[in-house]
């Protein structure tokens, strides 16, 4: 009779258990484990090239030296592929930027360094364009860049993701000067 009490006993201590470290895991999965977006910051290194010659014909070439730093808030690193940042003006692509396979580790900062080249074929006829160089004086583009990967938890748990970012840059012709602004968004797959 007493180890059948004893068993009783020993099941409803380990159920309790278990039930505490289900209850425990799933609130820290909803809260502290939480999937959160990087904050990334495009910020130019130097112009690396700048050339404009408006007669006879219109030629524009700018090559930007990019680094793109990228803070990773999760407690899982992230793994991703070869990637392509596609820049445009006004809805037009006009230059790509290689990104190389890397690692984000977790909780950590993580630098990427690109440069684009901007050329002017794209963009010679577009009278906008012409008229943001020559008044205005400062031309926006946009990029747009998706990076597959995938997310690594504590060592253990392996997931797909995907990775959308989307920038603002606004080049200042007069002061040669880029600034620029970003949004990006995680979502596993």
């Amino acid at each position: 009779m007493a180890s059948h009490r004893g068993w009783k006993i020993c099941a409803t201590v380990t159920g309790i258990l278990l039930i505490t470290i289900l209850v425990v895991l799933v609130v820290l999965f909803l809260t502290v484990f939480k999937l959160k977006d990087p904050d990334i910051v495009a910020s130019p290194i130097n112009l690396e090239s700048y050339h404009v010659i408006v007669f006879p014909v219109i030629k524009f070439n700018v090559s930007i030296g990019i680094l793109i730093t990228v803070k990773n808030r999760n407690y899982g690193s992230f793994k991703y592929d070869n990637s392509t940042a596609h820049i445009s003006y006004r809805g037009k692509v006009i230059a790509e930027a290689p990104l190389e396979e890397g690692t984000i580790p977790s909780h950590k900062n993580y630098n990427i360094t690109t440069s684009m080249d901007i050329l002017a074929d794209k963009l010679a006829f577009d009278p906008n364009f012409q008229r943001d160089l020559t008044t205005v004086g400062v031309v926006n583009f946009t990029s747009h860049t998706v990076v597959h990967g995938k997310g690594s938890m504590l060592k253990i748990f392996h997931k797909k993701a995907l990775s959308h970012t989307d920038c603002n840059i606004s080049i200042t012709v007069g002061s040669q000067t880029v600034d620029s602004a970003c949004t990006s968004s995680v979502k596993l797959k």
